[in-house]
Order: structure tokens, then C-alpha cells, then sequence
């Protein structure tokens, strides 16, 4: 069934199934917090891809353990960051400067002067977002935040494909998601308490789980067998602004001209250095 609909479909659809469960989870800091939050999204996408991959440790030499020991702080890392700087910024917002991480690792990564332009293009855009001396700047510890989960992404991308030749399939990132439920654990309990056993926030937590993780995971895949890495980079371009409407629609965060502005820079510096990437499958 699901290799009858378009490559372009399953990636928008992953890319909305992400941004829409980072507002939902938004919607549960209120009462667990965000470090309570990110435990149990964590927690919850680490049981799904155990359970769809069963991995077994014993299987593995040392050299990949010690890999997914370090994937997995970098994922936990990741989430918890960007879930502490979600609760002082709008989520378009969040999101924008977090994309920072993976198009360092494409621009960087190249030697063309064109992903120059890129480069300078979005930073144009991070510091419209951040509004320095400006009446509405930006929540300083949210920013910083935010720019450690865009370098934990980063580094997970750079991770990942290590990772990618030392185990089958998803394996690796089914273990490392056991690993990355550890880093939110103790801030997580110490934020939610026993509000983390109540059946509708274990609901939520795992909706949140599913939606960010094992739904769009499960899209991208699919539609990376059938179309080339640099299209692929392209339609995940769309990132910040789905994240700036699903933030509209569920939180009712409503962005200015400026930030707009800003958003789109990054959009159009990522889809540009993702078109000039040779194309690979």
C-alpha cells in the first residue's frame, strides 16, 4: 500500500508527523515540564523501535556498542535541549534555529563558494530570528538551548552514518533510543513526579512518541529508496515552516513579518545547498 503513494507525500507527511507531535508535546509542558515531557516521548520511541526491531546487544562487537552508547546520549541530548528551548520560544522559531545543525553539516561538508552564499544566507536568518538589542529579542537561554540541540543534530547525523554500517537496518537507533531515555531520566522525574503515570499523559507521551519518531521515521526510509539524497534534502527544507504552521494551528502561535522573514531565509539557504549536492540514492 504505502509504496503506491509519492516519495514527495511520505516525506512532507513525516516532516508534519514531526512538527505536529513537537506541538502536542508542547501542549504537556504546562503540567510535566519539559524535561518530563521529553522522558516520556524518549521513553516511548525507544519501547516502539525495540519492540519493531528487537535487536539483541549480545550480537555486536564493543566498537559498535560504544557507538550506540554515544548515539543514544546524543539523540537524549538532543530531545531535551530542544524540548527546554521549545518552552521559552514559539516552535517555528525553535525549530528554525535548529536546522541550523544539519545545514552546517551540508555546507561544511562541501568545498563549492556557492554553499558560502548558503551559509550566510541563513545565518542572515538566525539573527533576524534573534533580534539582537531589539524591543522583542529573543529568550537568551532558549536560543542557547536550542543551538545545543541543532549541534547535538549535527553530530547525530555525523554519528548516524557510522552507526548505519555497523548495524542491520535500525537496530543501532533502536538501541541508542534505550540510551538517549537516560539523559532526560532524572531531570524528567524531578520535573513531572508522579504525574508521569497518569494514563493521560502516558497516552500523550506515547502519541508524541509515535508521531516524532516512529511514524516519520518509518515515511523517510521508504521514500529514500526511491528518490535521490539531495530531493530528499529539499522537501526536508520544509521543517521550519511547517513547524512555524503547526505551532500556529495547535498553539496558536501566531509569527510576526520578521520572523516569517527569517524562517524563509533558511528554508531557501537549506533547499539551495540540498539542490546543489550531487545526487545519490
Amino acid at each position: 500500500m504505502i509504496d503506491r503513494v509519492p516519495p514527495f507525500a511520505l516525506v512532507l507527511a513525516g516532516v508534519a508527523s514531526v512538527q505536529f507531535g513537537a506541538a502536542l508535546a508542547r501542549t504537556m509542558f504546562d503540567d510535566l515540564g519539559p524535561s518530563g515531557t521529553s522522558l516520556l516521548r524518549v521513553g516511548f520511541a525507544a519501547l516502539a523501535l525495540m519492540l519493531l526491531w528487537r535487536p539483541d546487544p549480545r550480537r555486536y562487537s564493543r566498537e559498535a556498542l560504544r557507538y550506540a552508547v554515544v548515539f543514544g546520549l546524543v539523540l537524549g541530548l538532543m530531545n531535551l535541549t530542544f524540548y527546554l528551548g521549545l518552552n521559552r520560544l514559539d516552535l517555528g522559531v525553535a525549530v528554525t534555529i535548529e536546522f541550523i545543525g544539519p545545514l552546517s553539516v551540508a555546507v561544511f561538508g562541501s568545498r563549492r563558494r556557492l554553499d558560502l552564499v548558503w551559509a550566510a544566507l541563513a545565518a542572515i536568518g538566525i539573527v533576524l530570528l534573534a533580534n539582537p538589542g531589539g524591543a522583542e529579542s529573543i529568550d537568551t537561554l532558549g536560543l542557547i538551548f536550542v543551538l545545543i540541540a541543532g549541534a547535538c543534530w549535527a553530530a547525530y547525523i555525523l554519528i548516524a552514518q557510522r552507526a548505519g554500517r555497523l548495524f542491520p537496518g535500525s537496530e543501532g537507533v533502536a538501541l541508542a533510543m534505550v540510551v538517549a531515555t537516560l539523559v532526560p531520566l532524572v531531570p524528567g522525574i524531578a520535573d513531572a513526579g508522579s504525574e508521569l503515570l497518569k494514563p493521560q499523559w502516558l497516552v500523550l507521551g506515547c502519541a508524541v512518541g509515535l508521531l516524532s519518531s516512529a511514524i516519520p521515521y518509518s515515511l523517510e526510509t521508504e521514500a529514500l529508496r526511491r528518490i535521490p539524497a539531495n530531493v530528499f534534502g529539499v522537501l526536508m527544507s520544509m521543517e521550519p515552516a511547517v513547524a512555524a504552521l503547526a505551532g500556529f494551528v495547535v498553539l496558536g502561535q501566531d509569527l510576526g513579518a520578521r520572523e516569517l522573514v527569517a524562517i524563509g531565509l533558511v528554508v531557501a539557504a537549506s533547499a539551495g545547498a540540498s539542490i546543489a549536492t550531487p545526487p545519490e540514492v
